[in-house]
């Protein structure tokens, strides 16, 4: 039986987005400080369409077919003649013209107006009926995740570099409570020997940035609007040019603003130069970062993104010379609204890129809504990463869900992390990293704090990053995708208290992460202390994620009763005494596997000392509870 092609529309929503004006250094680019915005979009009309024909079709790489049928479509939807609109315009007759053959195998067709979302639906049904189509989309326009900004006094732990601007403001590398463990890792791992693509909006020229790769990256934008180029043609270099707007440049009420500089903040916080008596650090300082501009004036096109996801893991895209350093991990800190499907055109990127043994990274999104709307964020087997803030709380702004794999310093911006308070940190609960300080152009280079999941995720790119680097050159087998995923849910350090949404097994944890990689154990795994007949609840993960309990049995207990329930997804239980249960549970006391979320250890005659309970994701899982009881 053939499968029925899918079609979708989506519409693009900017996320959260502060950043900062500045201060001034002497020997160092200024930190520039940082102002809260709130910026949101809705595409409400389309031209361009993404078609995916099946394998062994007449259409699949005949682009005098993929027009015939486009036009045949385009009569059968009515949209051939001159019409009126709503308003009372006249609208052209629809005429279809191929762009150009995408690196999934997909065809991107550009019509010859814009089409409203009744007439888009319309279009899309017409070429979804025909049985040679697979999957049927329109090319939407996706934006940078933009987020908030940090500053701590926090003592750094272990290694602690000599960059000026560390101690004070990057609260997010080694803050017990809401960081992600970064210096303590620095002794263990590096990134030396991994390359992380950076797609976003570019990099601009820093000295704090090892920038040997910008000239070897691709400027994959193909269109002259959005780049800001003279040609619709695609370049070498993955240089930012600026993404400045001006009023109702990207629609009809849209506000004029600066350039973001986002991808330069994304790419420091991977891999800022670090110990060098100079500025700020970066998570996997030794890491080579190869910017991929996908994102200019407005956003990007799904169907540019797409290309350079195939591109930056090494595989072909037409037109575009082969990448000479195939990424071993690829950071997306950018997104829209819309479920992604696994054969759409971007979860056939993503899939393609972790078959090459690419691990992709990508932020939930800042819309405080659940990640299974949003795309990439919720494309199969990427990593979506979630935000908390300084102490440790979800940020307000973090997306959530079961699709969350992990969450990751991204500021809270508030003082406490609570919106409640009504007091913005300044600036405290922010991250800080490489930006520029021009206006439009590039200008200066500069330091500037921004806060949300765009800044969680390039954390946890830095840390794959450092596993990758430990494991190469501790000589071990290089970890699949899916194993950093597992090592880096297995790792996560427990949240200081119970999260009000579901953003993953934890928060990062850059020295447990690495530990575990090498085979150390799970280095600083804490345990989260259940108190006797009292539920805690709310507890979420995605598939392989790993949550540890413990609770203390006096000697007089009898009968401990230790027990998952509610929730969704499908988890297993496995309890140890007196030290923590392995990861697979093979060395557990007890156990409870059955199907479902309801699992039960029951002990009769307890000892007297501290049980270790593990709940494992066989499957994501969302609310469930976990509840320990004992007789006394």
């Amino acid at each position: 039986m053939k499968s029925r092609p899918t079609f979708c529309v989506s519409a693009m929503a900017i996320a959260l987005t502060l950043a900062m004006p500045a201060a001034h250094a002497a020997d160092a680019p200024m930190l520039v400080a940082p102002k809260l915005s709130v910026a949101t979009s809705t595409q409400e009309s389309y031209s361009r369409f993404i078609i995916t024909y099946r394998d062994g079709s007449a259409e699949r790489g005949n682009r005098s077919a993929v027009l015939q049928n486009v036009k045949a479509a385009v009569a059968r939807a009515d949209l051939d003649h001159a019409s009126r609109s709503a308003n009372g315009a006249t609208m052209a007759p629809l005429a279809a013209i191929y762009q150009r053959k995408l690196g999934t195998g997909a065809d991107l067709v550009h019509m010859s107006r814009k089409l409203d979302q009744r007439e888009a639906n319309a279009l899309m049904q017409q070429i979804a009926a025909d049985p040679a189509v697979a999957h049927v989309e329109p090319d939407v326009m996706m934006q940078a995740v933009r987020d908030i900004t940090p500053s701590s006094d926090v003592a750094p732990q272990a290694f602690t570099p000599n960059d000026p601007y560390y101690a004070r403001y990057q609260w997010h590398f080694n803050n017990a409570i809401g960081g992600a463990n970064v210096s303590k890792a620095w002794d263990l791992a590096d990134g030396d020997g991994v390359t992380v693509a950076v797609l976003d909006t570019g990099i601009t020229n820093h000295p704090d940035i090892d920038l040997s790769l910008a000239d070897a990256g691709y400027d994959f934008i193909s269109d002259a609007f959005i780049s800001g180029r003279a040609s619709d043609d695609r370049v070498a270099g993955g240089w930012d040019l600026g993404d400045w707007t001006t009023a109702d440049q990207c629609g009809a009420g849209s506000t004029e603003s600066k350039s973001s500089w986002h991808g330069t903040h994304v790419s420091g916080t991977v891999a800022e130069l670090t110990n060098n008596s100079y500025g700020m650090a970066g998570v996997a300082h030794k890491a080579k970062v190869l910017p991929v501009r996908v994102l200019g004036h407005c956003g990007g096109y799904t169907s540019d993104i797409a290309d350079a996801i195939v591109w930056a893991s090494g595989g072909h895209v037409d037109g575009v010379p082969d990448n000479a350093n195939p990424a071993q991990v690829i950071n997306m800190s950018l997104g829209g609204s819309g479920a992604c499907a696994a054969d759409s055109v971007t979860g056939t990127a993503i899939s393609g890129a972790i078959s090459r043994g690419t691990t992709v990274v990508v932020a939930a999104g800042n819309s405080n809504a659940n990640v299974a709307s949003f795309n990439p964020a919720s494309c199969p087997g990427v990593i979506a990463v979630a935000s908390n803030g300084i102490t440790g709380k979800r940020a307000f702004y973090s997306n959530y869900g079961a699709g969350i794999a992990i969450s990751a310093p991204g500021g809270g911006v508030y003082t406490n992390d609570d919106p409640n308070t009504g007091t913005q940190a300044n600036p405290e609960g922010f991250v800080w990293s490489a930006i520029n300080a021009g206006s439009t152009v590039p200008n200066q280079p500069a330091y500037g704090s921004s806060a949300g999941t765009s800044q969680a995720s390039p954390h946890v790119a830095g840390v794959v990053a450092m596993i990758l680097s430990a494991t190469q050159q501790a000589g071990k087998a290089t970890p699949t995708p899916a194993q950093v995923r597992t090592i880096l849910a297995s790792s996560a350090r427990p949240f200081p208290g119970a999260v009000d949404q579901p953003i993953g097994a934890g928060i990062v944890d850059a020295y447990g992460a690495v530990n575990k990689a090498l085979g150390n154990g799970s280095g600083a795994e804490i345990a989260r202390l259940l108190t006797r007949n009292v539920i805690l609840g709310n507890q979420a993960g995605g598939t392989g994620a790993t949550i540890l309990y413990a609770i203390k049995v006096p000697a007089s207990a009898t009968t401990l009763n230790i027990r998952t329930l509610g929730g969704s997804g499908d988890v297993s239980l496995f309890v140890k005494a007196g030290s923590s249960p392995s990861y697979d549970g093979s060395n557990a006391d007890f156990k409870s596997v059955k199907p479902g979320n309801n699992e039960a250890v029951v002990i009769a005659q307890p000892r007297a000392t501290t049980y270790y309970i593990r709940v494992f994701g066989v499957q994501a899982f969302d609310k469930v509870s976990v509840l320990a009881t004992y007789n006394q």
